[in-house]
């Protein structure tokens, strides 16, 4: 087992250049799900959540949580045009064996429950601008098949010099994974003797997790060597584009094509070709040789390290297509930037907060059934205190003696000053609309109740322009996904 720490620690470089990247998603993903007053503020001292301060003002901090209805209903959209990919064969006269991959692409779909995969990830995506699928092959609980992991984008590692759209100028990518010592066993041991290392790198006992969280609450990543969870081993997997050189060679003599290394062609094919030159001179004919082309190629290896840098396993790419098995997009993506649909709304969301805690405070100052009672009126024997607590019971008496020139009692209400809240939100509501592109048609509100069936599909359609663009990114990373898929089933499956 060698050590990579030089690896790893380039690994550790990309990861953190993602930093940004994690820090916005996790703020969208607070206000997608409700937790919309933990932006910091100055307080004068130091840097403290918006809630606390406004609660150390004696105010309460409301919220009316529009993002995640906007969310819901383009979700709602995608899940009613969500059309999973059908395999076409490219020359029409395999029609038997384009039948069977369509069948067996197909099960691969309803094996790894990939509508509710993709919904999920179509959630993630208006969420935090980047989606992550992984394709691999291999043993799954008690079954070996193709499978697709969804992959957690503040676990995910990539090349932070990346800018094309479609990734194709990645030279690193991976993943971190937390696993249990027999998980991480099952996965790299092939002998007592590799346990018993695997054992004295991680310092595992047998004792089992230590449970540090609670269910539903989520989880980060706060450390690129350190697990988020107690008692498990983290294992970085990266995948790097190496340039082997290489001779390209041909056996004249036999036909046949293949490649090696610039130590086997100095080790191997120079040592034949004088021996071939040697035998022709004596038969007086000439050398059939082994034609060569030096060039450099491109080629993915990956690499599972401990967080000291050990190297469980690496190797070269073993899949048919032979790149990396990870599928992932990201929005726009121009000059490697990520934007989600809920960043685009979270100002719109911050001011109607603000608005109806501002109405609420308003309502709150203002006087609403206060009791005026003359002190010259209260009965002797009877506290003011007394007074207010029959007031304020149900079906109450209160006795008092009326006196001559000493008003009544009396209760006052004022209304509360208009000063254009009502409007303001409404307005924000709109603009959060525009904004988002989801617009009261696309949420299944008429504008009339006289509107007609055929304007009301005209007014949906056009809505559905707005969404167009993110609809059409995230349908060629599922396009791109089932493209793996095919390769993943024709290598392993050999039906073709």
């Amino acid at each position: 087992m060698r050590n990579d720490f030089r690896l790893l620690e380039r690994a550790r470089m990309c990861w953190e250049a993602a930093s940004d990247f994690r820090a916005d998603r996790d703020r969208n993903k607070r206000f997608t799900y409700g937790d919309q007053w933990s932006d910091l503020v100055d307080d004068g001292l130091t840097k403290v959540p918006e809630e606390v301060l406004i609660r150390r003002q004696g105010n309460t901090p409301l919220k009316n949580n529009l993002i995640r209805r906007l969310v819901r209903n383009v979700l709602g959209v995608y899940r009613n045009r969500m059309t999973l990919p059908e395999y076409t064969p490219d020359d029409q006269t395999e029609k038997a064996s384009a039948a069977k991959m369509q069948k067996l692409m197909r099960a691969n779909v309803e094996t790894n429950r990939m509508e509710e995969l993709y919904a999920r990830s179509m959630e993630e995506f208006l969420i935090g601008g980047l989606v992550v699928h992984k394709k691999w092959f291999g043993r799954k609980g008690n079954r070996t098949d193709c499978w697709t992991d969804f992959v957690q984008p503040d676990r995910f590692i990539i090349d932070p010099f990346t800018r094309d759209f479609r990734g194709w100028d990645i030279s690193l990518i991976g993943e971190i994974h937390d696993m249990s010592f027999d998980e991480l066993c099952a996965s790299f041991c092939a002998s007592p003797e590799e346990r018993k290392t695997l054992r004295d790198i991680y310092r595992a006992d047998d004792s089992g997790l230590t449970a540090t969280g609670q269910f539903g609450a989520g989880e980060r990543t706060p450390s690129f060597h350190t697990p988020a969870l107690a008692g498990t081993c983290r294992v970085t997997e990266v995948w790097t584009l190496e340039h082997p050189s290489r001779y390209a060679c041909h056996d004249t003599a036999s036909g046949r094509r293949f490649r090696v290394s610039e130590e086997d062609y100095v080790r191997i094919v120079e040592p034949e070709n004088r021996r071939r030159i040697l035998k022709s001179e004596k038969d007086l004919s000439l050398p059939r040789l082994i034609e060569a082309r030096w060039r450099t190629e491109q080629e993915w290896h990956y690499h599972f390290l401990t967080p000291d840098g050990q190297v469980i396993r690496e190797g070269i790419s073993p899949y048919s297509h032979g790149g990396h098995p990870y599928v992932f997009k990201a929005y726009p993506f121009i000059d490697g930037e990520i934007h989600s649909f809920v960043s685009d709304i979270i100002d719109q969301q911050k001011v109607t907060n603000r608005l109806i805690s501002m109405y609420d405070w308003i309502l709150r100052a203002s006087a609403k059934g206060v009791l005026l009672f003359p002190e010259e009126s209260l009965p002797q024997g009877i506290g003011i205190d007394d007074i207010a607590d029959e007031w304020s019971r149900f079906n109450g008496v209160i006795l008092f003696r009326p006196r001559p020139g000493i008003p009544l009692p009396q209760q006052v209400s004022s209304k509360c000053t208009d000063i254009g809240i009502t409007d303001l939100l409404n307005i924000q509501m709109k603009m959060m609309e525009d904004i988002s592109g989801v617009n009261g048609a696309l949420q299944g509100k008429l504008d009339s109740n006289s509107m007609s069936g055929t304007l009301y599909d005209q007014q949906t359609r056009n809505s559905l322009t707005a969404l167009a663009d993110i609809m059409g990114c995230f349908e060629d990373f599922v396009a791109e996904a089932a493209r793996k898929d095919e390769d993943n089933i024709r290598q392993y499956c050999r039906i073709l």
